[in-house]
C-alpha cells in the first residue's frame, strides 16, 4: 500500500464520514433528514473497500501494464509543465469516462448506484458503486499511460479528482459567480445528479467544467426549475444488496433473453434507455 492508498483509507476516508455525519446532524435539526440513506451509502463505501484491500487488480489491469510496455516515451513530472498536462488530460478522460458511466450500459449498472440517493447531500459523495474493478471504467485513462505517464501516477490524480468532488454533493453551497465558468462546483454538480428531464446526462466534469461547455453538455442550475434528485423511476428500497445489484441483475435478465448476438452487445453496450422486444419491463434508465 502506497502513501496515498493510506491516506485515503487512514484519512481521507474517516474524514469524509466525519464531514458526512456532521452535516447529517445539522440538516437533521432543521429538515428531514433521511438516515437510512445514510446507512446504505456507508454500506457501500464499507463494501467498496474490502473490495479493493482483497481485489487490487481491475479488469482492465492486464491492458493497462500491457499499454505501459509499450508506451510512447516517459513523462516525468519534473516540471510544471508534465503536472499541467497530467492534470487537464486526467480532467479530458475522467469527462469522457464519467460520461460513458451514464451512456453505455455496462458502466452504468455499476455507477447507477452512485445516482440512487433521492436526496442530495455529502453521504451521497461516497456511494459509488462497489464493482468499478469490475466494470474497467480504467480504460479511459489508458491515453495518458501510452503518452508515458506512470500508470500509479495517473490514477493517484484520478483519486484526488473524486476526493474533490466530495464537497460538490452539498445542497447549501450556493452559486459562485465566475467561478462557475471553469470549475465543477455544487451548483453544476446538483443539476448533475437531477433526474429532470432538462438536466439528465448532464455537467461530467471532475474539477473542471470546460469540457462539457465544449462538448455541448453543460446545463445550468435554474432557480425556476428545482432539481429532483434520484431515478427517473427512483429506488425505493433501503436494502443495500438491492441498490448495489438491481442493474446488474436487470441487465443479466435481458442478456439471457437476447436471441442474437446484436441483440446482446447491444444491451451489454448501447445506451441504459435502449430496450429490445425481449427487454425487461423494468425500466432501467435512472436519470
Amino acid at each position: 500500500m502506497n502513501p496515498l492508498e493510506k491516506f485515503l483509507l487512514f484519512g481521507a476516508a474517516p474524514a469524509v464520514l466525519l464531514f458526512a455525519l456532521i452535516e447529517a446532524m445539522i440538516l437533521s435539526r432543521k429538515q428531514t433528514y433521511d438516515w437510512r440513506e445514510f446507512g446504505v451509502s456507508v454500506f457501500d463505501l464499507v463494501l467498496r473497500t474490502g473490495i479493493v484491500v482483497l481485489l487490487p487488480l481491475s479488469i482492465a489491469s492486464p491492458l493497462v501494464r500491457w499499454v505501459f510496455q509499450h508506451r510512447l516515451g516517459v513523462m516525468e513530472l519534473d516540471a510544471w509543465s508534465a503536472f499541467v498536462l497530467l492534470f487537464l488530460g486526467q480532467e479530458f478522460c475522467y469527462y469522457w469516462s464519467h460520461r460513458a458511466a451514464h451512456r453505455v450500459r455496462w458502466f452504468w449498472c455499476n455507477h447507477a448506484v452512485h445516482h440512487t440517493p433521492n436526496s442530495l447531500n455529502l453521504s451521497a459523495a461516497f456511494r459509488i458503486g462497489a464493482f468499478g474493478k469490475l466494470v474497467g471504467g480504467s480504460i479511459f485513462f489508458i491515453p495518458l499511460i501510452w503518452l508515458g505517464f506512470e500508470p500509479r501516477m495517473v490514477f493517484n490524480v484520478l483519486t484526488l479528482n473524486l476526493l474533490y468532488q466530495f464537497w460538490l454533493h452539498a445542497t447549501w453551497v450556493p452559486r459562485l459567480g465566475c467561478l462557475e465558468w471553469v470549475f465543477n462546483t455544487p451548483s453544476s454538480h446538483r443539476v448533475h445528479h437531477a433526474s429532470n428531464s432538462e438536466y439528465i446526462d448532464r455537467n461530467y466534469g471532475g474539477v473542471l467544467i470546460i469540457f462539457d461547455r465544449l462538448f455541448g453538455t453543460y446545463a445550468e442550475e435554474r432557480v425556476d426549475l428545482p432539481c429532483r434528485y434520484g431515478l427517473v423511476h427512483p429506488m425505493l428500497s433501503y436494502n443495500p444488496l438491492r441498490v448495489e445489484f438491481t442493474q446488474w441483475i436487470i441487465l443479466l435478465n435481458d442478456l439471457f433473453k437476447a436471441r442474437r448476438l446484436k441483440t446482446f452487445l447491444a444491451h451489454l453496450f448501447g445506451p441504459p434507455e435502449w430496450k429490445s422486444d425481449q427487454s425487461s419491463e423494468i425500466i432501467i434508465k435512472q436519470k
